[in-house]
């Protein structure tokens, strides 16, 4: 699976197609460039476990393209991020060992994006529609970005345009397709399915950017953790997660709240079984591991490893990891977190 990765990402680069980012010569030498780290950090027994980890989604994909299991069978977040998962190893619709079940969950994806551009389906359990629809159009516009399907594009444009108009007057977004109240959790989704199509080449205006950037600065508590909606609350450590890399997919790659929010995140280094204890384990996690991989250096070093550890004790024999949403919800995260670095895939690129 990994050497047809590595041979895809070497084509893919010299076409320039990849922005990777200008390094010093410093950065270049250090070990601690998360760039260059998948080689050493994705340990032998971390492939292994990727490897059951996929093959368990792909076993548990629907001849529809759905995944999903118990309430939240067919559901559009879990499908888009299994559809990340097989992408996150380097598949794409085009090859790969999970060509076959990315398609899949293009397919499904698209049979479910209303002539609005609301994708989501109808009877299935769902924390918020709001969240499938975010992972959704991230996971299309990643598809987009190695396809440029007219079809494709034509119902991405009105997911991203759904996102667009439906952005509530403090810049953030919430549960349902209105412009009315806003959370930092569901509004994270929306950025980075926003920057994932701008980096596909599709029009996102600029003061939505910059609604959302003043939203998330709002969003701040003074210990450097994310309160869940401006009119107050306490900081934890998934919503502050999310509150970082949200900063992160708008632009903000430096200043205080970065900063501050790095110092929050980095209280909850994952220590083998004390962190299992937190809720929203993978949601918190995916984002961590996302601010860390941004940041760098020593965050980057002390905190992949550790939540690598953790994720693989965590993994059940079939090759899942549990989850009260459902267990292809938990293994698409933990596979997604596990791949970060590979690199191949401009939404989690730095």
């Amino acid at each position: 699976m990994r050497e047809f990765s590595r041979r895809r990402l070497l084509c893919v680069a010299a076409a320039g197609m990849i922005p990777w980012q200008r390094l010093s010569w410093a950065q270049e030498a250090s070990e601690l460039n998360p760039e260059r780290s998948g080689a050493t950090l994705v340990t032998p027994e971390a492939e292994a476990s990727i490897a059951r980890g996929l093959a368990f989604l792909a076993e548990r994909q629907r001849d529809d393209g759905s995944l999903g299991s118990g309430g939240y069978a067919r559901n559009t977040a879990v499908c888009g991020l299994a559809g990340l998962a097989f992408m996150s190893g380097g598949s794409t619709p085009l090859g790969g060992p999970y060509a076959v079940q990315v398609n899949r969950c293009v397919d499904f994806l698209l049979a479910n994006t209303s002539d609005d551009g609301f994708i989501t389906v109808s009877g299935s359990a769902s924390h918020g529609p709001m969240y499938g629809h975010g992972f959704a159009t991230m996971f299309l516009a990643e598809v987009y970005g190695v396809t440029m399907q007219a079809d494709l594009r034509e119902k991405l444009s009105k997911a991203v345009a759904l996102i667009v108009r439906t952005q509530n007057k403090d810049g953030g977004w919430r549960y349902q397709p209105q412009p009315n109240e806003a959370d930092i959790s569901v509004t994270v989704c929306q950025i980075m399915a926003l920057r994932a199509a701008r980096n596909a080449g599709l029009h996102v205006p600029t003061e939505t950017i910059d609604a959302c950037i003043n939203y998330v600065r709002r969003s701040q508590n003074g210990d450097g953790g994310f309160m869940y909606m401006i009119q107050g609350g306490t900081s934890a450590f998934p919503r502050s997660a999310a509150g970082v890399v949200a900063l992160y997919s708008a632009g903000v790659y430096e200043g205080p709240e970065i900063e501050r929010g790095l110092a929050y995140i980095m209280d909850h280094l994952p220590r083998g079984g004390a962190a299992s204890r937190e809720s929203h384990y993978f949601y918190g996690h995916y984002y961590a591991v996302q601010a860390m991989w941004h940041a760098g250096g020593d965050f980057w070093a002390k905190w992949f490893p550790a939540i690598r550890d953790e994720l693989i004790v965590r993994q059940q024999a079939s090759g899942a990891w549990a989850d009260a949403i459902c267990a292809e919800y938990g293994t698409s995260m933990a596979t997604i977190i596990l791949q970060l670095p590979n690199n191949f895939l401009p939404i989690f690129q730095r």
